[in-house]
């Protein structure tokens, strides 16, 4: 790549700014998807009983269903994040092209 057009993509306002907003929302759904997962991990580690509970006459544990939930859960902001990405940060990153490649 040129090194002037990557100078100009560094320097535009709209670059720095789609770059702080997807660095940001990034690290928040990180921030959330660890949460839940190592919430999980530490309820294996150390709350065994209450996961092993049997829910009702079957097989199903109370541990299932949160586990499905944390896989759920990880589809879920994998979704938001790429609902966000393609409505803002498309948008932001064609405002961007529009404006350096003048």
């Amino acid at each position: 790549m040129d090194d002037d057009l990557v100078q100009r993509i560094v320097k535009n306002p709209k670059y720095q700014e789609l770059k702080a907003k997807r660095t940001s929302y990034g690290w928040w759904l990180t921030l959330a998807m660890m949460v839940v997962y190592y919430g999980f991990i530490l309820l294996v580690a150390f709350n065994k009983p209450f996961l092993s509970q049997r829910l009702g006459e079957g097989v199903m544990t109370v541990g299932i269903p949160i586990g499905f939930g944390v896989i759920i859960f990880t589809i879920l902001i994998t979704a938001i994040y790429v609902k966000r990405a393609n409505k803002e940060f498309d948008d932001l990153t064609a405002e961007v092209t529009k404006a350096v490649l003048k």
